[in-house]
């Protein structure tokens, strides 16, 4: 396990589970919460799910990431289109695990550099990546130009 220094730190709440509401100390984020009728739940309109709040924040991270990777090889990734997908199923023999499916297109770099750039992110600098690695399948979908 890596050991860091922390240079911010963030505190969230949750009141009620997946059916609740979180918010961070700032309130900064605040968002109720409900289970997709796809899972059984009520799927509330104007609701998210833990499962948004990753994707989100692992699409913003991972963006980060590649557009710092790219600044050291004097490349602008600064307009790099990062999606994230995240999945929730059943695991066997019980419980629940996730799969994450990262898109990240950019026109402007060639194909064989921005696979170099996205790869270097995700080994070296994303910190999403890093707590994901060896236990959530991570995949790549890469389209440059």
């Amino acid at each position: 396990m890596d050991i860091i220094t922390p240079l911010f730190t963030v505190t969230a709440s949750a009141v009620g589970g997946r059916n609740g509401h979180s918010e961070t100390v700032d309130k900064a984020v605040s968002v109720d919460l409900s289970v997709p009728k796809e899972m059984g739940g009520p799927g509330k309109p104007d609701t998210v799910t833990p499962e948004h709040l990753f994707a989100a924040g692992y699409a913003a991270c991972f963006a980060g990431a590649l557009d710092f990777v790219a600044k050291q090889h004097k490349i602008d990734a600064s307009h790099a289109k990062v999606s994230c997908s995240v999945s929730i199923g059943k695991r066997n023999p019980i419980g629940f695990a996730l799969s994450v499916n990262l898109v990240i297109e950019d026109q402007k770099i060639p194909q064989e550099e921005l696979s170099a750039l996205v790869n270097e992110a995700h080994e070296n600098i994303c910190p999403y990546s890093h707590a994901t690695r060896n236990n959530v399948k991570v995949t790549f979908d890469i389209i440059g130009a």
